[in-house]
């Protein structure tokens, strides 16, 4: 009975963990429950964790993810490396009736607790910890640098801020002529595609 114990302990533990190594800020992809029944698709920065506590992430404005959280308490955050998926869901609204995408190389359903909660410049923040729940692997892969991949990502956060008085304009139009650029001489053709997503779903022209 005791050996029976411990394996079901070890399981449930295993479980509880993150499948990748955290470091830093790594953008990932959630996918939380709406009221509709759907999964709402939204980019997700997570910082690792300090000093022996959770990770956590940080909400900024009303956002379908905020709601979510809020109404749910827990959502799917998935790494992926395709970069249409990661642009549709930093800048549009995008809703699946499964959880996980096909993309994800490895994901994990969080609890969500709040942390703390402030306001910048006129708009609200939550900080969020994440608690893993349960944890899959879908493939092992050779990590690669890629500038092109690199260079949507922060595409993304550039094209996100375009409308938050906090951020100059014409810098982050200078940052996403520079990151386009870079897809164009070091980028993949997925790379190039989700680049075209971000101009398509930025209402803003450069």
């Amino acid at each position: 009975m005791t050996d029976d114990r411990v394996d079901e302990e070890s399981v449930e533990a295993s479980e509880r963990k993150w499948p990748v190594d955290l470091a830093g800020v790594t953008e990932t992809i959630v996918t939380t429950l709406g009221p509709n029944g759907c999964w709402n698709v939204a980019a997700l920065g997570v910082q690792a964790p300090e000093d022996g506590g959770p990770a956590t992430a940080t909400t900024w404005g009303r956002t379908r993810t905020w709601r979510n959280f809020r109404e749910r308490g827990e959502g799917y955050v998935q790494f992926t490396r395709d970069p249409v998926d990661f642009a549709e869901a930093a800048l549009s609204v995008r809703e699946e009736d499964e959880p996980i995408l096909d993309s994800a190389d490895a994901w994990v359903r969080c609890d969500v607790e709040q942390v703390t909660e402030g306001e910048d410049d006129g708009t609200q923040w939550v900080e969020w910890a994440l608690i893993p729940q349960e944890s899959g692997i879908e493939r092992r892969v050779v990590p690669t640098t890629d500038r092109g991949h690199a260079a949507v990502v922060e595409a993304t956060v550039a094209a996100s801020r375009l409308d938050v008085p906090a951020y100059d304009c014409e810098t982050l139009l200078d940052r996403l002529r520079y990151f386009e650029s870079v897809v164009e001489t070091a980028g993949s053709e997925r790379e190039r595609e989700a680049f075209r997503r971000v101009r398509e779903l930025t209402e803003t022209e450069w």
